[in-house]
């Protein structure tokens, strides 16, 4: 696989799948999802650093959401 090939798919499918996912989980377990999507977003670059990411959200306790 050629570093063109890799970094396509690193743009073109983590990228987006990473961003997702914070945002999900940022909804949930954070108070501020917008600011764990770019987070996300910007980690993503560097997935071994998103996966990291990544986990500590789905380990974190959810926030309580009070109306």
């Amino acid at each position: 696989m050629s570093v063109t090939y890799l970094s396509m798919y690193v743009v073109f499918i983590l990228v987006p799948l990473f961003a997702i996912l914070s945002y999900y989980l940022g909804k949930r377990k954070t108070q501020t999802p917008k600011l764990a999507t770019l987070i996300g977003f910007i980690l993503a670059f560097i997935p071994p650093l998103a996966l990291i990411y990544i986990a500590v959200l789905v380990i974190k306790d959810d926030v309580q959401v009070t109306e």
